[in-house]
C-alpha cells in the first residue's frame, strides 16, 4: 500500500531534509556546492603546486614552509598577500574567474597560477 507523503507530515518532513542534504532541492535546481579550501605550500622558494584550478568561493591557502617571507601577488592586482612571514600563512577566497599569474615581489623567480573557473 503506498503511503501519500502529505498523510504523513513528519514522513514529508524527513524527505525534504534528505533531498537538500543530498544537494538538490525540490523545486529540481541544485543547492550551491560547498566552497572547498586548498593549500599552496611555499618550500625551497617554491610554490607547490605551481598551478592550481579552484572554483568561485573556494579559499586558498599559501603557507609558507621557507625560514624567510615571501608573498603571493598577482600579476593584474587580483590579489596581494604582502610578507607571508617564515612559518605563517595567507587566505584569500577566489571571487573573480579567470587564470591570474602570481608571483613572489621578494624572490621574482617564484611563479604560480591560480585559475578560477
Amino acid at each position: 500500500m503506498a503511503t501519500h507523503l502529505l498523510s504523513r507530515p513528519w514522513l514529508l518532513l524527513v524527505a525534504t531534509l534528505t533531498v537538500a542534504a543530498s544537494g538538490t532541492c525540490l523545486a529540481g535546481g541544485a543547492v550551491s556546492a560547498k566552497a572547498t579550501t586548498h593549500t599552496v605550500t611555499i618550500e625551497g622558494s617554491k610554490f607547490d603546486p605551481s598551478t592550481l584550478d579552484v572554483s568561485a568561493g573556494d579559499t586558498i591557502v599559501w603557507v609558507n614552509k621557507d625560514p624567510f617571507p615571501h608573498t603571493a601577488t598577482s600579476k593584474d592586482g587580483t590579489f596581494n598577500s604582502q610578507s607571508i612571514a617564515a612559518g605563517q600563512s595567507w587566505t584569500y577566497t577566489a571571487s573573480k574567474k579567470g587564470s591570474f599569474a602570481y608571483t613572489c615581489t621578494f624572490h621574482p623567480t617564484m611563479r604560480g597560477r591560480l585559475r578560477v573557473n
